[in-house]
């Protein structure tokens, strides 16, 4: 099955439909590679995309994720935990018992999740990175591009009221692919008014913020 096989609708709305269970989740499913845009990461968010993402468990799908430069405390010391080589391995063991975290350090050790930080450096933008958007592709080249949801937390108590667009390459073919050509620029730190490090280049160079108020 891919993401042509999905009943996709062209907008997911709150107030009539269940974003996560009805779009997301069949999506990462049914994908073997998602890029994606956030404004702020958790490792609760991250560890649940991975466990959603069906292929992850064969080796064969691969995840980038762009965020902006804020992170709570203690998901920043576990995202360098997880990034940095001299911390390799740090969650085996009896050290962390969260077999979300252990399956996740298993998939960044295999190189299928790539992590960066954009970070504006103009005064014509505000102080950081909210661009959203997704893409999904799967084993036959099919893609499905999104705008509009502000978070991924997939959790029932802390989802926000949101909308989302939808877009695929078989219906929408030039609008997935200018959506492919943005996320790519910003991968390639190509990107006006904004520059984009690797997450443990910015970790080294004290680019990033963080505060234990800051929840995702």
């Amino acid at each position: 099955m891919g993401l042509r096989d999905i009943k996709l609708k062209e907008e997911y709305r709150s107030d009539r439909d269940d974003i996560v269970a009805e779009f997301f989740f069949p999506c990462l499913s049914n994908c073997t590679e998602y890029s994606r845009c956030v404004d702020l990461l958790s490792i609760q968010t991250l560890a649940t995309i991975s466990m959603a993402f069906e292929n992850f468990s064969e080796g064969k799908a691969k995840l980038r994720m762009i965020t902006g430069h804020r992170f709570r405390t203690s998901d920043l010391n576990i995202f360098t935990k997880l990034f940095s080589e001299k911390n390799a391995n740090s969650f085996r063991g009896n050290m962390i018992k969260d077999s979300k975290i252990q399956q996740l350090q298993r998939i960044v050790d295999n190189g299928q999740v790539e992590l960066k930080i954009a970070i504006p450096i103009s005064e014509q933008v505000a102080d950081s990175f909210s661009e959203r958007i997704g893409i999904f592709r799967d084993a036959q080249d099919q893609k499905v591009a999104f705008t509009g949801t502000s978070k991924e937390s997939f959790s029932t108590q802390t989802r926000d009221f949101e909308s989302v667009d939808v877009f695929t390459s078989w219906n929408d073919k030039s609008r997935v692919e200018r959506k492919i050509k943005d996320f790519e620029d910003l991968w390639e730190n190509k990107t006006k008014y904004v520059r984009v490090y690797d997450f443990i280049n910015a970790e080294q160079n004290s680019l990033l913020k963080y505060s234990s108020d800051w929840i995702y």
